[in-house]
């Protein structure tokens, strides 16, 4: 199989993680530069809408969306990603890393693919609202579920804050969130959060 990729990206960034968190070192990662604008026509042909990632499997259609991909992949493991015990919260949780990433992403385009003179400065405000309201959200009602067993929900999270320090550092998204910075200090540190971050 063959998953179409990019390092900056963080939805590709999580299946990625997901791959080391379950070992499956049969996956081979094809390095897929594309924005909103591009059309890659072999990405176009895995995935319509032109989104990575995309795992190209041997047999069968290929699968798109992270959050589509982490499940298969899961699955194909037979990994502890999705525990059914708390699958909900892990679903939720999952959503809300998702939720952080496309509103810092829809910030980064509104900024490079719009002329200056376009830019839309309460688009920017809006956008970094969601994803201080997410921030918030998760410092009180998710830090018990962090602490606990790593799931698909951790690996989001974990890889959208990653993408705010890639992206928005000068935003300083840690500012009177310490308990939640202490947990991304801790997860950025596990190997697969190592061998995956962005140059």
């Amino acid at each position: 199989m063959k998953l179409l990729a990019s390092d900056a990206s963080p939805y590709a960034r999580k299946v990625r993680v997901v791959l080391l968190e379950t070992e499956q070192s049969d996956v081979e990662v094809v390095d897929t530069k594309t924005n909103p604008m591009a059309n890659v026509p072999e990405l176009s042909a895995a995935n319509p809408v032109g989104k990575i990632p995309a795992l190209l499997r041997d047999e069968g259609p290929a699968l798109y969306d992270s959050r589509v991909i982490s499940r298969f992949l899961n699955a194909r493991a037979d990994g502890a990603l999705y525990p059914d015990a708390r699958l909900w919260e892990t679903l939720t949780l999952e959503a809300t890393g998702d939720a952080i990433m496309d509103a810092a992403i829809g910030i980064v385009y509104e900024q490079r693919l719009r002329p200056t003179e376009l830019h839309w400065p309460a688009w920017f405000d809006a956008q970094w609202g969601k994803v201080e309201r997410a921030l918030d959200a998760l410092g009180a009602r998710w830090m018990s579920h962090l602490h606990g067993p790593v799931d698909a929900g951790h690996i989001a999270v974990g890889c959208a804050l990653g993408y705010l320090d890639l992206r928005h550092a000068d935003r300083n998204w840690r500012a009177g969130r310490d308990v939640l910075a202490a947990w991304e200090k801790d997860f950025a540190a596990r190997p697969a959060m190592l061998q995956t971050k962005p140059a």
